[in-house]
């Protein structure tokens, strides 16, 4: 159960959206569900009358996107070469438990590292290299 004003803002969150539905799901209507739709309405009717009243055609907003963000998002898709010989040869010297457990430590630092200078391809690297 909601309060009417949870309700309102709820529904309208969605109609922020130009395809934006709410649909509200109920046993039976409550006194709440009846002021938020007598509400919307209400908001409704006086937006499009608004939008009449001053030729305004309702759009969705075109952005361009933050390159940031997508150099970021990028990131998580790129195939990163790992330094196969490398790890072959520190692993091959392994002859312990001491040993394995030195280079896991030293391949966390490693990721650690990467992670606080936001080099974000070298930790998919070093986390392969571990088996984490």
């Amino acid at each position: 159960m909601r309060s009417a004003t949870s309700l309102i803002q709820t529904i309208g969150r969605c109609a922020r959206h130009i395809e934006g539905r709410a649909i509200l799901y109920a046993d039976r209507m409550t006194d709440s569900m009846n002021q938020a739709i007598g509400e919307t309405n209400r908001r409704r009717d006086k937006q499009v009358a608004f939008n009449t009243e001053n030729n305004i055609t309702p759009m969705s907003i075109i952005k361009s996107v933050d390159m940031d963000l997508a150099r970021i998002v990028e990131a998580d898709y790129v195939t990163i070469p790992l330094d196969e010989v490398g790890l072959d040869t520190a692993a091959s010297n392994i002859t312990n438990e001491a040993q394995l457990a030195e280079m896991l430590q030293q391949l966390e630092l490693q990721m650690r590292e990467a992670a606080k200078k936001l080099n974000l391809k070298k930790p998919p690297s070093c986390a392969t290299a571990s088996g984490l």
